[in-house]
């Protein structure tokens, strides 16, 4: 798959998977990376952030892929029923990975609905991971960890598998405290960097972000 990544030397090729396959019940349903924020679908936004940070992207997404054709990402749906949550998403990225970039280690996971996510997203959590001798590596802020932004070894495939499909376990935060963990953190001001549109109200929010983040 053609790279989109900037020129760096200073982490392993690092696919990126978009998970976009939650329910948005808060929102009425549909896909939240649809909607607009300043005139510009969320999705957009999130792809022209970690486009020039990953060796290509990947959506995560269940239901009919179509609707994400103008987008040109290739789209990977859970294959874990009834909707188990994020780990389904992450697990789904790591199987494609693995069948499709024998190449990669590492695999970036990002909520599709972080509209602000930083520039050095990729880079900062590959030091972390390496600084700890982490198997996963997530982000941080204003104390609060985002468990779903993180870095994961390939190899943690089989582990993901086996807590939703045997054990029934679903807690991504407790998850990820099985295995040696790091955190990168970013400061909140003068936006938090993964703020996401939960609910309809947040639409406003990030449009006003939008505007201390250059638009």
């Amino acid at each position: 798959m053609a790279t989109d990544r900037a020129i760096e030397d200073d982490y392993p090729p690092t696919p990126g998977v978009l998970l976009a396959g939650g329910l948005a019940r808060r929102m009425g349903g549909g896909d939240k990376p649809m909607r607009l924020i300043a005139g510009r679908p969320i999705l957009e936004r999130v792809i022209g952030r970690l486009a020039p940070q990953c060796d290509g992207l990947v959506l995560n997404a269940n239901g009919d892929p179509a609707r994400f054709a103008a987008f040109g990402l290739p789209v990977v749906p859970d294959d874990v029923t009834d909707f188990p949550g994020p780990l389904a998403g992450v697990l789904a990225g790591l199987e494609w990975a693995a069948a499709n970039r024998p190449d990669a280690q590492y695999v970036l996971t990002a909520a599709a609905d972080c509209p602000f996510l930083p520039r050095n997203l990729v880079s900062r959590l590959h030091q972390a991971r390496r600084d700890n001798d982490a198997e996963i590596a997530v982000a941080e802020s204003g104390g609060q960890m985002h468990p779903i932004i993180a870095i994961w070894h390939v190899d943690l495939r089989h582990a993901i598998r086996h807590a939703l499909t045997v054990e029934d376990f679903r807690k991504a935060h407790a998850f990820v405290r099985r295995f040696r963990l790091a955190q990168a953190s970013w400061p909140t001001a003068p936006l938090d960097p993964f703020f996401n549109a939960n609910q309809a109200d947040d639409l406003e929010e990030a449009t006003r972000l939008a505007g201390l983040d250059g638009g």
